[in-house]
């Protein structure tokens, strides 16, 4: 199936890829196309949108729009990374516990059970508060310690169908290792699921990161749209008055744009890399 037949049989998927284009070039080019932080202005507090402001201003003058551009960067950074680290320690706790043997696969998925019998957002409060957030890397490690359960359990259970097969059980027979079948058997068989599942776990690592964000126990000095949401809800009183009300739909705006563009981007690469699909089955 020709990319031309993926994207035309599901014209959503278009606006999809066009969304997330429109991001990704925000989020590189956001601080060349603005590279100062946007000033008070107290005689311009709560402007409506205009071409002057496309977002209008919030409670000090500043414009929105601008904080919209510079907090695309570390959003989609962030949210990159935790989805990088989610696939990396899901997949490696799945393939181990799918293929080492059920003694192993016992300690694994008890680990496993433990992750996902706790509330994936309040795990990340304890963390981020014992923790303490320093920089990118250590959100982005703490928000895929939230999530890489559910993967892990989906790729342990294809791991334990394809071991059966026969393709498997040939490699066995002319005495294989076992990494070898495991890296160059087992996981390609795997890889349209892991990269399907590598961008929807890009949409839960941004909803993680916001959430902190808002919730003010991330100490980072930056533009990010979760701080928008808590500067709407707190200092601004968006959430109580129509005049401040575009402060508050913006990054919410941002945000579900955004997430759908991820998913509707997933639909159309889960389709191009999965031959069952290409196939249409």
């Amino acid at each position: 199936m020709t990319l031309y037949k993926v994207f035309t049989r599901r014209p959503s998927r278009i606006a999809g890829v066009i969304l997330l284009l429109f991001f990704v070039v925000l989020a590189v080019f956001g601080n060349v196309m603005y590279p100062l932080q946007p000033q008070p202005n107290a005689s311009a507090i709560y402007a409506p949108p205009s071409w002057a402001h496309i977002l209008g201003t919030d409670y000090a003058g500043r414009d929105i729009w601008i904080q919209i551009v510079q907090g695309a960067a570390g959003v989609m950074s962030v949210g990159a990374l935790a989805a990088v680290f989610t696939i990396i320690i899901g997949t490696l706790i799945g393939l181990a516990a799918g293929y080492l043997g059920p003694v192993v696969d016992a300690i694994l998925m008890r680990v496993t059970d433990i992750f996902l019998t706790i509330p994936s957002f309040a795990l990340l409060l304890i963390l981020a508060v014992t923790i303490g957030l320093s920089n990118t890397i250590v959100l982005a490690i703490l928000l895929s310690f939230a999530s890489w359960g559910g993967l892990a359990r989906a790729i342990r259970a294809m791991v334990l169908s394809l071991r059966e097969r026969s393709f498997i059980e040939v490699s066995r027979g002319l005495g294989i290792g076992r990494w070898h079948i495991l890296f160059h058997d087992v996981l390609p068989n795997l890889a349209p699921y892991i990269v399907t599942n590598l961008m929807l776990s890009l949409t839960a690592a941004i909803y993680g990161e916001v959430g902190l964000f808002f919730l003010g126990v991330v100490p980072f000095k930056a533009n990010n749209w979760g701080v928008m949401l808590n500067f709407a809800q707190g200092a601004s009183g968006a959430m109580y008055s129509t005049q401040s009300i575009m402060y508050l739909i913006s990054p919410i705006l941002a945000i579900v744009l955004l997430q759908t563009g991820i998913v509707l981007t997933a639909d159309a690469v889960n389709e191009i890399v999965d031959p069952r699909l290409r196939a249409g089955h």
